[in-house]
């Protein structure tokens, strides 16, 4: 017996960063010993299920320690081995798996154009029922082969991502632009769409990091110069008064940049004519209005407004005169009061 308790079954150094490491061989030979380390399980898989599941430590196969394994005896061997698959499973986390890809063409509320999102980050990834997630992907997925199992979670991460961030953007929750400022309400939202469906397997993602959401260049450029336009319009008024500025600004652009002579100075002239909404040619504009002239009292010559003396008599230009007797306003020409006759004295 003691030369049968030589053999060890345990996980490989080269080994120990697999979320699932099978042992190659199906017959286990009796009395064999399964070293299970403090972070992982040991499960017996006959048939497509579990039929023995073995703790942390040190245990001998026999039936004395594992009575359900009495049945799994192989008779052709004499009854010195046990036929089943045995799989070690780790119940740690592993960090730093990569994800990213193109989500979807998404319909910004806001200006009503088509944008193409991407996504990137990474996410942690553990087990959160070992039984389960071998009786449900041991048959149609390489559970031995870490790069399979972590390739297969993060394209249902990031299916899970798309249905969240194109539900939030079109229910008006998150702005296309605005998307790096809802990391964290999307990363929980995505958190628990995929949870949702990793359930049934037996595996959970407990965490998202590093996560970038970014609009393809030409569509963020796009958006910024459409946004920049809106603000413009605005402020102007209206879209005919913006155009007209960016028509002006865009021949006084070409005018320093010298992309024009007689062309570019035109179109600058005529932009910055047409800032004034609605002008009137030069020719049709009517004459300025002249200010009221002042009357002199001495001669009547019309002076300009604000004169102090006439520019033909030389008198000083005051108010208007009044009648002596009865205080009336007097014409600058009257010899008599109009209210109460009396003689205006010359002076």
């Amino acid at each position: 017996m003691a030369w049968f308790e030589r053999e060890f079954i345990a996980v490989p150094e080269d080994r120990k960063n697999q979320l699932v490491f099978k042992w190659p061989d199906v017959n286990i030979r009796r009395y064999s010993r399964v070293i299970v380390n403090v972070d992982e399980t040991a499960l017996f898989i006959k048939t497509g299920r579990v039929v023995a599941a073995l703790g942390p430590g040190k245990h001998r196969i026999d039936a004395d320690e594992l009575p359900i394994l009495g049945a799994l005896v192989d008779t052709v061997t004499g009854g010195n081995y046990y036929r089943a698959e045995l799989y070690f499973v780790s119940a740690g986390e592993f960090p730093g798996i990569k994800f990213g890809g193109r989500l979807a063409d998404i319909v910004d509320p806001d200006s009503e154009q088509v944008v193409t999102l991407r996504a990137f980050g990474e996410f942690a990834l553990a087990v959160r029922d070992p039984a389960q997630l071998l009786t449900s992907l041991a048959g149609s997925t390489d559970l031995a082969d870490p790069a399979r199992v972590q390739s297969w979670c993060s394209d249902l991460l990031l299916k899970s991502m798309k249905v969240a961030v194109a539900q939030g953007i079109s229910e008006g929750e998150w702005k296309v632009l605005g998307l790096s400022a809802q990391l964290g309400a999307i990363e929980a939202a995505v958190l628990r769409q995929t949870n949702i469906a990793l359930y049934e397997y037996g595996l959970r993602i407990p965490r998202m990091g590093n996560v970038d959401i970014t609009l393809a260049p030409e569509d963020a450029e796009r958006l910024k110069r459409l946004a920049k336009d809106v603000t413009y319009i605005r402020l102007a008024g209206d879209f005919q008064r913006y155009a007209i500025g960016e028509m002006a600004i865009g021949a006084g652009q070409g005018l320093a940049h010298g992309g024009g002579g007689e062309g570019g100075f035109l179109g600058a002239a005529l932009g910055f004519n047409a800032l004034q909404p609605h002008a009137t040619p030069w020719n049709q504009r009517p004459a300025p209005v002249e200010a009221a002239a002042t009357p002199c009292s001495n001669c009547d010559t019309a002076n300009p407004a604000g004169a102090r003396f006439c520019m033909n008599c030389g008198d000083p230009l005051g108010p208007p005169r009044q009648c002596e007797t009865c205080d009336a306003e007097l014409a600058s020409t009257a010899k008599f009061c109009g209210d109460c006759g009396t003689p205006v004295a010359r002076t």
